[in-house]
């Protein structure tokens, strides 16, 4: 059961104004959690700059910088700046799972037909290791597997400086046929 928010509960910069507190949390674990989200940036408001379309998508390819194309694969260098990590000082889960979109759709297009959309129906990323803030990682995909109707691409993250692998990922494409109108 849910009731409002106790008075033993402080305001904070991220919670909502109906916020409700279920009578089975303890009100100090729950103003400890507001502050930990807090402290992560929970409520601070997106910058006006940043509030554009596409803002994202360049946003997190400005990180990336393509070291060699070739049919079925692709090899990049992404250096881990603050902007993408964490509160903890390591590359950000969210920003891997956003590097591995772009850098699989890159590498699916190298095989698929540019009249041919792609969707993206599944990523799956283990993460081994952290990045730390400021080290460059090599990334490279490679299609696995390509057809008429599906394409997997798989991929490897490793930090250049010791060549540790810390990530490895697979995202699977479907084809999406040319409408024909």
């Amino acid at each position: 059961m849910a009731t409002k928010r106790s008075s033993a509960v402080p305001e904070s910069v991220c919670a909502s104004p109906s916020l409700k507190i279920s009578k089975e949390v303890n009100p100090q674990h729950a103003s400890e959690t507001l502050l930990f989200v807090s402290l992560m940036g929970g409520g601070v408001p997106v910058p006006e700059n940043c509030n554009t379309h596409a803002f994202y998508d360049r946003f997190f390819r400005s990180f990336i910088k393509v070291d060699h194309i070739q049919r079925g694969k692709i090899s990049c260098t992404i250096l881990a700046k603050a902007p993408i990590c964490n509160g903890y000082g390591t590359l950000h889960g969210g920003a891997v799972g956003s590097l591995v979109e772009v850098l699989s759709t890159a590498c699916a297009r190298t095989v698929v037909a540019e009249d041919k959309g792609l969707f993206l129906g599944e990523i799956s990323i283990s993460y081994l290791s952290a990045t730390p803030i400021n080290e460059e990682v090599l990334a490279n995909a490679s299609v696995v597997k390509t057809g008429r109707n599906l394409t997997v691409v798989a991929l490897e993250f490793k930090l250049k400086k010791t060549g540790n692998l810390v990530y490895i990922t697979h995202a699977t494409f479907y084809n999406m046929p040319v409408a024909s109108l």
